[in-house]
């Protein structure tokens, strides 16, 4: 049975540890998940500021007075690489002017008029006055040839209107979005914007990347970071949840495994009261036995003296068996108000004086009686639960004990009632076992199999007490002996 509960406990722990494994895998999946939410929202929000930002440079490469500065003539040439792929050549011739200066006009705000823009458009076919550079690219890995007249478009913008941070910084500020940005030039040209997921669970972050000017391969680096508490409020249901869940299945095994033991402990308790009990019930019936063939001999009988030795250990017998079967009686009663209570006024002295001599003290053994209750303490009870409790106190202050003992009483009367005190110099009481000596069937570290008893006798002395609406408590340190105070009302 130990190896099974031992192989139970095990495996219990096994399983709470893979089930808590289990669910902390699932919560970082289901955090990464929330961070890849936070990542999509944060890449579509920037994206939509770049692309309004572009709307407002281009609106800002047009001139004043509306005539552009600046033409430029797109030409692409494909051919065929080593591999049969398709490979683009992009050449952009771009003139440049001021129309100001065509005409020397020095007054840069002024309209020009439909005569002057006549003359300036014959001027730049003419190619007077104009600067003309030709640039030309290997666009290796473009998609396709579409991108490549964007990105023409996007490298007249990049001339006519730069991307600058300090307007970039702005947007995004003015957006409410955290962010850190930066201008890089890469190695090769980049066609379309990519996400970079975050690096640290800990320290999520997203950079993102977008192209402004692909042929000069130059792009904007975007540094999203968001805290994790706003990822932990985004995924608290969840979190609340498989809390609550955990816990309630954790406790649920716990309860199971803690329900097993105890069994466990029950039955173990179980099988050690009743071998207690036979050999218990063994001494006073061997003592009977022993007077009932004292009777049959007629010598012992015709022997007075004998005779009522024979008769004293035959009521001593049977008054302990009475004994036993009225401890079991009583805690048999699920409830104390079931016990019959027959009130009178008892003198606690005289009482004390009473069982102490009636004790019964093994041989060797030298029992100390002080009596040091007061005249006045008088108690409504039951005469014989408290005759009971008492003796059951004596009788272990003088079995837990060496071949000395010292059973002092004493009490303390208040308006609340009467503190009556049992002090003894015994073996005292390990303070593991404090807290289970009123257990039945308990028997602590102290107790052997030398020593006689069934776990029943401080068990009984509670629920005696506590019939009478009073209280029992214990102070004891190990080999210096215990005090039991059991309270009463008046």
């Amino acid at each position: 049975m130990e190896k099974r509960i031992k192989t139970l406990y095990i495996v219990t722990i096994v399983a709470i540890l893979a089930f808590l494994g289990m669910q902390a895998y699932w919560l970082y999946q289901r955090y990464v998940y929330s961070l890849r939410e936070f990542e999509e929202e944060a890449y579509n929000e920037t994206i939509k500021a770049f692309t309004e930002y572009r709307e407002e440079r281009i609106s800002r490469s047009y001139s004043k007075n509306g005539s552009n500065t600046s033409t430029s003539q797109y030409r692409i040439v494909s051919d065929k690489d080593s591999a049969g792929g398709t490979r683009f050549k992009a050449s952009i011739t771009t003139q440049r002017y001021s129309a100001h200066d065509l005409l020397g006009i020095k007054d840069k705000n002024r309209l020009l008029t439909r005569e002057e823009q006549s003359k300036v458009a014959r001027m730049v076919m003419e190619n007077e006055g104009i600067n003309e550079q030709e640039k030309t690219f290997d666009t290796e890995g473009s998609p396709s040839e579409s991108e490549i007249w964007v990105a023409f478009k996007n490298l007249d913008l990049d001339s006519l209107a730069p991307l600058k941070m300090e307007e970039w910084d702005s947007l995004m500020n003015a957006k409410g979005i955290s962010q850190e940005a930066n201008l890089i030039t890469r190695d090769s040209m980049e066609w379309q914007p990519s996400i970079l997921s975050h690096a640290s669970a800990l320290k999520p972050m997203v950079s993102i990347s977008i192209p402004y000017s692909e042929l000069t391969k130059k792009s904007l680096i975007v540094d999203c970071r968001f805290p994790v508490t706003e990822v932990l409020r985004k995924m608290l249901g969840s979190l609340i949840v498989v809390t609550l869940l955990s816990l309630f299945l954790i406790i649920c095994l716990i309860l199971q495994f803690a329900t097993v033991l105890k069994l466990s402990r029950l039955d173990k308790m179980r099988n050690s009261f009743i071998t207690t009990m036979i050999h218990e019930l063994k001494r006073p019936i061997s003592t009977l036995k022993m007077c009932v063939s004292g009777i049959e001999n007629d010598r012992m009988i015709e022997d007075k003296e004998m005779k009522n030795e024979l008769v004293r250990e035959t009521r001593g017998a049977l008054d302990n068996l009475s004994a036993y079967f009225s401890k079991l009686r009583d805690m048999t009663f699920n409830d104390v108000e079931q016990i019959p209570l027959n009130l009178t006024n008892i003198n606690l002295r005289e009482l004390f004086d009473t069982v102490s001599k009636g004790a019964v003290i093994p041989a060797g053994k030298r029992v100390t009686f002080i009596n040091a209750i007061g005249e006045d303490a008088v108690v409504p009870a039951d005469y014989s639960h408290l005759f009971n409790i008492l003796t059951n106190l004596i009788e272990n202050a003088i079995k837990y004990s060496g071949n000395s003992v010292s059973i002092e009483a004493s009490t303390e009367i208040s308006s609340e009632g009467v503190r009556l005190h049992i002090n003894d110099n015994g073996f005292g009481i390990p303070a593991g076992d404090l807290k289970y000596i009123f257990n039945r069937f308990y028997r602590g570290k102290m107790a052997s199999s030398d020593l006689p008893g069934i776990g029943l006798g401080l068990a009984y002395v509670k629920l005696l007490v506590e019939a009478h609406h009073g209280e029992i408590t214990v102070k004891s340190e190990e080999g210096k002996g215990s005090c039991f105070t059991i309270k009463l009302t008046c």
